[in-house]
Protein backbone atom coordinates (compact mmCIF):
# COMPACT_ATOMS: atom_id res chain seq x y z
CA UNK A 1 0.00 0.00 0.00
CA UNK A 2 3.02 2.69 0.70
CA UNK A 3 4.02 2.04 -2.81
CA UNK A 4 0.60 3.42 -4.26
CA UNK A 5 0.68 5.94 -1.65
CA UNK A 6 3.89 7.07 -3.07
CA UNK A 7 2.17 7.08 -6.85
CA UNK A 8 -0.41 9.13 -5.80
CA UNK A 9 2.50 12.00 -4.20
CA UNK A 10 4.09 11.54 -7.52
CA UNK A 11 0.86 12.14 -9.76
CA UNK A 12 0.18 15.22 -6.86
CA UNK A 13 3.86 16.76 -7.44
CA UNK A 14 3.87 16.80 -11.18
CA UNK A 15 0.81 18.68 -10.69
CA UNK A 16 2.57 20.93 -8.26
CA UNK A 17 6.09 21.50 -10.88
CA UNK A 18 3.70 22.44 -13.34
CA UNK A 19 1.83 24.94 -11.45
CA UNK A 20 5.14 26.51 -9.66
CA UNK A 21 7.04 26.69 -12.86
CA UNK A 22 3.51 29.24 -14.18
CA UNK A 23 3.94 31.13 -10.67
CA UNK A 24 7.70 31.68 -11.30
CA UNK A 25 7.73 32.70 -14.54
CA UNK A 26 8.71 36.61 -14.73
CA UNK A 27 8.08 36.65 -11.26
CA UNK A 28 9.35 37.77 -7.90
CA UNK A 29 10.40 34.64 -6.01
CA UNK A 30 10.53 35.32 -2.15
CA UNK A 31 6.67 36.50 -2.23
CA UNK A 32 5.33 33.68 -4.48
CA UNK A 33 6.61 30.90 -2.42
CA UNK A 34 5.41 32.87 0.60
CA UNK A 35 2.19 32.73 -1.15
CA UNK A 36 2.24 29.15 -1.73
CA UNK A 37 3.47 27.71 1.87
CA UNK A 38 0.88 29.99 3.52
CA UNK A 39 -2.01 28.89 0.95
CA UNK A 40 -0.74 24.95 2.42
CA UNK A 41 -0.81 26.45 6.18
CA UNK A 42 -4.52 28.26 5.44
CA UNK A 43 -5.82 24.44 3.97
CA UNK A 44 -4.55 22.82 6.99
CA UNK A 45 -5.75 25.62 9.94
CA UNK A 46 -9.12 24.16 9.69
CA UNK A 47 -7.88 20.88 11.15
CA UNK A 48 -6.25 22.37 13.55
CA UNK A 49 -8.92 24.95 15.22
CA UNK A 50 -11.52 21.64 14.76
CA UNK A 51 -9.05 19.89 17.18
CA UNK A 52 -9.03 22.13 19.69
CA UNK A 53 -12.56 22.16 19.49
CA UNK A 54 -13.87 19.11 17.95
CA UNK A 55 -11.32 16.12 19.35
CA UNK A 56 -13.64 13.14 18.88
CA UNK A 57 -15.12 14.02 15.86
CA UNK A 58 -11.52 14.87 14.09
CA UNK A 59 -9.71 11.61 15.52
CA UNK A 60 -12.83 9.63 14.00
CA UNK A 61 -12.10 10.98 10.16
CA UNK A 62 -8.14 10.91 11.37
CA UNK A 63 -6.87 14.22 10.82
CA UNK A 64 -7.03 14.91 14.29
CA UNK A 65 -3.78 17.41 15.22
CA UNK A 66 -1.79 16.53 18.13
CA UNK A 67 -0.24 18.51 20.69
CA UNK A 68 2.95 18.08 20.97
CA UNK A 69 6.26 18.49 23.14
CA UNK A 70 8.40 21.25 22.81
CA UNK A 71 11.41 19.14 21.88
CA UNK A 72 9.58 18.06 18.92
CA UNK A 73 8.63 21.82 17.48
CA UNK A 74 12.51 22.07 17.49
CA UNK A 75 12.58 18.98 15.46
CA UNK A 76 10.85 20.55 12.77
CA UNK A 77 11.38 23.91 12.87
CA UNK A 78 14.51 22.47 11.21
CA UNK A 79 12.60 20.73 8.86
CA UNK A 80 11.47 23.75 8.12
CA UNK A 81 14.67 25.40 7.85
CA UNK A 82 16.26 22.79 5.58
CA UNK A 83 12.98 23.00 3.26
CA UNK A 84 12.92 26.95 2.95
CA UNK A 85 16.58 26.83 1.81
CA UNK A 86 15.76 24.20 -0.78
CA UNK A 87 12.96 26.07 -1.95
CA UNK A 88 14.23 29.65 -2.42
CA UNK A 89 17.62 27.33 -4.21
CA UNK A 90 15.22 25.69 -6.37
CA UNK A 91 12.48 28.63 -7.25
CA UNK A 92 15.45 30.90 -8.60
CA UNK A 93 16.76 27.72 -10.41
CA UNK A 94 13.18 27.37 -11.79
CA UNK A 95 12.54 31.02 -13.00
CA UNK A 96 15.60 31.45 -14.98
CA UNK A 97 16.05 27.82 -16.20
CA UNK A 98 13.76 25.38 -17.94
CA UNK A 99 11.15 22.98 -16.80
CA UNK A 100 12.51 19.97 -18.55
CA UNK A 101 15.92 20.80 -16.99
CA UNK A 102 15.16 21.51 -13.62
CA UNK A 103 13.12 18.51 -12.99
CA UNK A 104 14.83 16.13 -14.55
CA UNK A 105 18.54 16.83 -12.14
CA UNK A 106 16.06 17.34 -9.43
CA UNK A 107 15.70 13.48 -9.78
CA UNK A 108 18.71 12.86 -9.20
CA UNK A 109 17.33 13.28 -5.18
CA UNK A 110 16.86 9.80 -4.81
CA UNK A 111 20.77 8.98 -5.11
CA UNK A 112 21.30 11.33 -2.47
CA UNK A 113 18.74 9.48 -0.42
CA UNK A 114 20.18 6.42 -1.66
CA UNK A 115 23.16 7.00 0.06
CA UNK A 116 22.05 8.11 3.54
CA UNK A 117 19.09 5.16 3.74
CA UNK A 118 22.24 2.86 3.22
CA UNK A 119 24.81 4.38 5.94
CA UNK A 120 22.00 5.63 8.32
CA UNK A 121 18.85 3.47 8.47
CA UNK A 122 20.78 0.35 7.21
CA UNK A 123 18.13 -0.17 4.24
CA UNK A 124 20.09 -2.87 2.11
CA UNK A 125 19.34 -2.70 -1.91
CA UNK A 126 19.95 -5.26 -4.47
CA UNK A 127 21.59 -5.65 -7.55
CA UNK A 128 18.75 -4.50 -9.39
CA UNK A 129 18.12 -1.25 -7.36
CA UNK A 130 21.89 -0.76 -7.53
CA UNK A 131 21.25 -0.50 -11.30
CA UNK A 132 18.58 1.35 -11.42
CA UNK A 133 19.82 4.49 -9.15
CA UNK A 134 23.02 4.54 -11.34
CA UNK A 135 20.53 4.58 -14.63
CA UNK A 136 18.88 7.48 -13.00
CA UNK A 137 22.12 9.14 -12.14
CA UNK A 138 23.58 8.70 -16.10
CA UNK A 139 20.58 9.80 -17.76
CA UNK A 140 20.39 12.68 -15.88
CA UNK A 141 23.96 13.51 -16.86
CA UNK A 142 22.60 13.01 -20.65
CA UNK A 143 20.36 16.29 -19.93
CA UNK A 144 23.32 18.14 -19.03
CA UNK A 145 24.40 17.68 -22.72
CA UNK A 146 21.56 18.29 -24.02
CA UNK A 147 20.76 21.57 -21.80
CA UNK A 148 24.05 22.87 -23.45
CA UNK A 149 22.29 23.02 -26.38
CA UNK A 150 19.83 26.05 -25.50
CA UNK A 151 22.97 27.78 -23.80
CA UNK A 152 22.60 26.35 -20.08
CA UNK A 153 26.73 25.69 -19.64
CA UNK A 154 26.23 23.27 -16.74
CA UNK A 155 29.65 24.20 -15.52
CA UNK A 156 29.05 27.53 -15.60
CA UNK A 157 25.62 28.03 -15.18
CA UNK A 158 25.02 29.14 -10.82
CA UNK A 159 21.35 28.50 -11.65
CA UNK A 160 22.51 24.83 -11.88
CA UNK A 161 24.42 24.84 -9.06
CA UNK A 162 21.36 26.17 -7.07
CA UNK A 163 19.41 23.48 -8.24
CA UNK A 164 21.47 20.89 -7.13
CA UNK A 165 22.07 21.92 -3.51
CA UNK A 166 18.22 22.12 -3.85
CA UNK A 167 17.86 18.91 -4.63
CA UNK A 168 20.54 18.13 -1.94
CA UNK A 169 18.84 19.68 1.15
CA UNK A 170 15.42 18.25 -0.31
CA UNK A 171 17.30 15.05 -0.40
CA UNK A 172 18.65 15.22 3.21
CA UNK A 173 14.61 16.89 4.14
CA UNK A 174 13.32 13.27 2.82
CA UNK A 175 15.78 11.03 5.03
CA UNK A 176 14.71 13.35 8.28
CA UNK A 177 11.00 12.98 7.21
CA UNK A 178 11.48 9.02 8.28
CA UNK A 179 12.65 9.81 11.44
CA UNK A 180 9.99 12.34 12.20
CA UNK A 181 7.20 10.16 11.32
CA UNK A 182 8.61 6.88 12.40
CA UNK A 183 10.43 7.72 15.60
CA UNK A 184 8.71 10.62 16.63
CA UNK A 185 5.20 9.07 15.78
CA UNK A 186 4.17 12.13 14.24
CA UNK A 187 1.22 11.94 12.04
CA UNK A 188 1.32 13.20 8.91
CA UNK A 189 -1.33 16.08 9.57
CA UNK A 190 0.68 17.25 12.51
CA UNK A 191 3.58 17.31 10.69
CA UNK A 192 2.32 19.14 7.95
CA UNK A 193 0.86 21.86 9.92
CA UNK A 194 3.74 22.61 12.11
CA UNK A 195 5.97 22.18 9.31
CA UNK A 196 3.97 25.28 7.12
CA UNK A 197 3.74 27.46 10.22
CA UNK A 198 7.59 27.53 10.77
CA UNK A 199 8.18 27.99 7.29
CA UNK A 200 5.73 30.78 7.13
CA UNK A 201 7.69 32.58 9.60
CA UNK A 202 11.17 31.76 8.34
CA UNK A 203 10.23 33.17 5.29
CA UNK A 204 8.55 36.74 6.57
CA UNK A 205 12.21 37.06 7.87
CA UNK A 206 13.92 37.00 4.44
CA UNK A 207 11.39 38.98 2.61
CA UNK A 208 11.48 41.57 5.94
CA UNK A 209 15.22 41.49 4.56
CA UNK A 210 15.20 41.25 0.93
CA UNK A 211 11.76 42.11 -0.23
CA UNK A 212 9.47 44.14 1.78
CA UNK A 213 11.84 47.45 1.91
CA UNK A 214 12.44 47.53 -1.59
CA UNK A 215 9.63 49.01 -3.46
CA UNK A 216 10.91 48.08 -6.54
CA UNK A 217 10.90 44.73 -6.23
CA UNK A 218 7.34 44.93 -4.13
CA UNK A 219 5.82 46.00 -7.66
CA UNK A 220 7.29 43.62 -9.90
CA UNK A 221 5.73 40.74 -8.27
CA UNK A 222 2.22 39.52 -9.93
CA UNK A 223 -0.36 37.54 -8.45
CA UNK A 224 -0.98 34.78 -10.20
CA UNK A 225 -3.94 31.81 -9.63
CA UNK A 226 -1.57 29.10 -9.84
CA UNK A 227 0.52 30.67 -6.16
CA UNK A 228 -2.10 29.44 -4.13
CA UNK A 229 -2.93 26.05 -6.54
CA UNK A 230 0.65 25.17 -5.66
CA UNK A 231 0.45 25.58 -2.00
CA UNK A 232 -2.82 22.88 -2.06
CA UNK A 233 -1.19 20.51 -3.79
CA UNK A 234 1.70 20.15 -2.16
CA UNK A 235 0.17 19.18 0.71
CA UNK A 236 -1.89 16.64 -1.19
CA UNK A 237 1.19 15.43 -2.20
CA UNK A 238 2.75 15.61 1.47
CA UNK A 239 0.14 13.85 3.02
CA UNK A 240 0.15 10.78 0.60
CA UNK A 241 3.95 10.62 1.07
CA UNK A 242 3.55 10.81 4.83
CA UNK A 243 1.10 8.30 4.87
CA UNK A 244 3.38 6.08 3.00
CA UNK A 245 6.06 6.76 5.22
CA UNK A 246 3.96 5.74 8.57
CA UNK A 247 4.06 2.08 7.40
CA UNK A 248 6.81 0.48 9.25
CA UNK A 249 7.73 -1.81 6.30
CA UNK A 250 8.29 1.16 3.70
CA UNK A 251 11.65 2.34 2.39
CA UNK A 252 12.72 6.15 2.26
CA UNK A 253 15.19 5.01 -0.95
CA UNK A 254 12.24 3.11 -3.02
CA UNK A 255 10.11 6.21 -1.78
CA UNK A 256 12.34 8.90 -2.92
CA UNK A 257 12.37 6.88 -6.33
CA UNK A 258 9.15 6.64 -6.75
CA UNK A 259 8.43 9.93 -6.28
CA UNK A 260 10.54 10.69 -9.22
CA UNK A 261 7.97 9.44 -12.04
CA UNK A 262 6.64 12.85 -11.48
CA UNK A 263 8.89 13.90 -14.39
CA UNK A 264 6.41 12.18 -17.12
CA UNK A 265 4.10 15.00 -16.34
CA UNK A 266 7.14 17.76 -15.69
CA UNK A 267 8.85 16.59 -19.09
CA UNK A 268 6.02 15.46 -21.18
CA UNK A 269 2.84 18.00 -20.31
CA UNK A 270 5.31 20.79 -18.95
CA UNK A 271 7.63 20.87 -22.21
CA UNK A 272 4.27 21.47 -24.48
CA UNK A 273 2.52 23.66 -22.12
CA UNK A 274 5.63 26.17 -21.95
CA UNK A 275 7.01 25.61 -25.50
CA UNK A 276 10.72 24.52 -24.28
CA UNK A 277 13.37 22.87 -26.55
CA UNK A 278 14.93 19.76 -27.82
CA UNK A 279 11.44 17.94 -25.77
CA UNK A 280 11.98 14.53 -28.13
CA UNK A 281 15.73 14.80 -27.27
CA UNK A 282 14.86 14.82 -23.66
CA UNK A 283 12.58 11.74 -24.07
CA UNK A 284 15.86 9.43 -24.05
CA UNK A 285 17.38 10.41 -20.92
CA UNK A 286 13.36 10.52 -19.75
CA UNK A 287 13.40 6.97 -20.79
CA UNK A 288 16.32 5.99 -18.59
CA UNK A 289 15.17 7.95 -15.45
CA UNK A 290 12.04 5.97 -15.83
CA UNK A 291 13.60 2.72 -16.56
CA UNK A 292 15.66 3.00 -13.10
CA UNK A 293 12.62 3.74 -11.28
CA UNK A 294 10.94 0.81 -12.90
CA UNK A 295 14.07 -1.17 -11.47
CA UNK A 296 13.52 -0.62 -8.11
CA UNK A 297 10.22 -0.86 -8.19
CA UNK A 298 10.10 -4.16 -9.75
CA UNK A 299 13.38 -5.38 -8.08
Amino acid sequence: MWMYLGLLAALFLGLHNLCKKHAVQGNEVFPVLLGTISSGFLLLLPFYIGSQFFKEYMIDIQFYINDIPLKTHGFITLKSAIMAASWVLAYQALKHLPITIVTPIRSAGPFFTFIGAITIYHEKPNLYQWIGFFLIIFSVLLYSRIGKKEGIHFKRNKWIFAIIGATFLGASSGLYDKFLIQSLDLNPQTLQFWFCFYTVLILLIILAITWFPNAEKRKAFKWRWSIPLVGVLLQIADYFYFKALQDPDALIMLLSAIKRSQILIAVVIGGVLFKEQNKRKKLVPLAGIMAGVFLILYS
